[in-house]
């Protein structure tokens, strides 16, 4: 597990809700049943200051760093995506997009990533489409510089047509399959985290949970049910997440109210 991927993961699913604060010694203590060890977690701290991701902060315990406003969107994004807490919909229009590529390797790919993230799939190399309009869109090609044309379109088809449509912009076999093995990885690994298991342990089965899950912020656009084939795995898989994810949650917060307990005595400790 990257240390960057894991911070987002963790201010999102946990900090969030807390302030978006914490101090460094609960964000090493609290990456560490994830493998991350302290020195990663600091470089990713400061790749993240520089990124505009997270600014340092002077808790009343001592250093350490708060959510941008920035990064407070791009969460508050994610968690409705992820616990499905907004309304799918569909007016039968898509949101058509024609950009000047940049010529860097690396510019493109966090291009594409960015445009996948909020709901984007390619047509060709310079044509992306998602079925609804997303808001930040025209800050995120602004900020990377990217003149583009942008235009509102409805399949002459219909359904059937825009299901066709679907099916060039995104692979759904591979998606559904995706959704599959998700599930069959997954369920050995919570089946073993009881109601009387460690915290720890419940707290990092549900982070890698919902750090799997996230994947799927970056290839499933979120189709609307009339787009998506029939017995789509992706509702099950979505079922299987929110009974795990539900379950754990309260140990989990215990192992995180803990790990931000013992921070704060241990950044005091240290400012004597």
């Amino acid at each position: 597990m990257q240390a960057r991927s894991a911070l987002f993961d963790l201010y999102g699913d946990h900090l969030r809700n807390k302030g978006g604060c914490a101090p460094v010694a609960s964000l090493v203590k609290l990456l560490a049943p994830l493998g991350v060890a302290p020195p990663a977690v600091r470089t990713a701290v400061s790749r993240m200051v520089r990124q505009g991701w997270l600014d340092p902060a002077r808790l009343a315990s001592g250093p350490g760093y708060s959510i941008t406003p920035k990064a407070a969107r791009r969460l508050d994004k994610a968690a409705a995506r992820i616990y499905r807490t907004g309304r799918i919909s569909w007016d039968e229009r898509f949101d058509l997009l024609i950009l000047e590529l940049p010529a860097g390797r690396r510019e493109r790919q966090r291009l594409a990533a960015n445009l996948a993230f909020l709901g984007y799939g390619t047509l060709d190399e310079q044509t992306w489409v998602a079925p609804r309009a997303a808001e930040e869109v025209e800050a995120l090609l602004a900020e990377a510089g990217v003149p583009c044309q942008r235009f509102t379109a409805t399949h002459h088809g219909g359904v059937s047509g825009a299901m066709g449509l679907v099916h060039r912009a995104w692979d759904l076999v591979e998606i559904g399959r995706a959704y599959e093995q998700f599930v069959a990885e997954q369920r050995p690994l919570l089946s073993a985290v009881t109601g009387r298991s460690p915290d720890e342990q419940a707290y990092a089965a549900r982070f890698r949970l919902v750090h799997a899950w996230r994947t799927f912020l970056f290839r499933d656009p979120q189709l609307p049910p009339a787009l998506l084939p029939d017995r789509w795995p992706g509702t099950s898989a979505a079922r299987f997440f929110d009974r795990h994810a539900n379950r754990l949650r309260p140990a989990a917060d215990r192992y995180v109210e803990q790990c931000l307990d013992a921070g704060n005595r241990l950044t005091r400790q240290k400012g004597r």
